[in-house]
């Protein structure tokens, strides 16, 4: 039986990338709170 998650960076960053989050409100809202929280990452 094959393990679940078959990690993949591109696949991920074009989910989660900051591209993607740039192109909806919604994205850009994520971006603006966790610079708000101060992460040191704010996207992959």
């Amino acid at each position: 039986m094959s393990k679940t998650y078959q990690p993949k960076k591109k696949k991920r960053a074009r989910t989660h990338g900051f591209l993607k989050r740039m192109k909806s409100p919604g994205g850009r809202k994520v971006l603006q709170a966790r610079r708000a929280k101060g992460r040191k990452k704010v996207s992959v």
